[in-house]
């Protein structure tokens, strides 16, 4: 009986974890014309999507880290939709502006020319892209900074690289 009730709560510590590990993420059928819509709808700044593949140590350390932390999560899905997108996924996908990619892949390649992750793109609310990160942040602070670049509307002014140099200066 004892090694029933220790499996059980293993079992149940194991799926705690794997529950908070996607809770930054929105779930997304693919059909992002329908997710856009939804932003605008909920009356989000944009949608984040967090380009990755399988076998991304850096992907995985953010998600493990920095994309676990209840700040991030709570700014995020205060003022976007957070979705994930496999870079190497053959599941259909659809653009924000209807066209249909037989993969995910596709999409990733052709559209955005994303073949090494992580990248991170924050898209308007028209599916146009006004930011972009390429690589791992090294500090949940200075992804909560990507966020703010996009929300406050700097990216109107200058490119992120300029405002984080502003952000540390001061």
């Amino acid at each position: 009986m004892p090694t029933k009730l220790i499996v059980a709560v293993l079992l149940m510590f194991a799926l705690s974890v794997s529950v908070k590990a996607n809770e930054f993420f929105d779930h997304s059928f693919g059909n992002f014309q329908e997710e856009l819509e939804l932003a605008r709808e909920e009356g989000k700044k944009g949608v984040f999507i967090f380009f990755e593949m399988d076998d991304c140590p850096f992907c995985h350390r953010m998600k493990e880290t920095i994309l676990q932390e209840p700040e991030v999560i709570a700014y995020f899905h205060e003022h976007f939709k957070v979705y994930r997108f496999d870079i190497e996924g053959s599941n259909p996908v659809t653009h924000f502006d209807g066209r249909e990619f037989d993969t995910e892949k596709e999409m990733a390649e052709r559209q955005y020319r994303v073949r090494a992750t992580p990248v991170m793109i924050i898209f308007d609310l028209d599916g146009e892209p006004i930011a972009r990160f390429t690589g791992p942040t090294r500090t949940k602070e200075e992804f909560l900074l990507f966020g703010r670049f996009v929300v406050e509307g700097h990216y109107q002014e200058m490119n992120f690289n300029r405002f984080r140099r502003q952000a540390d200066a001061s």
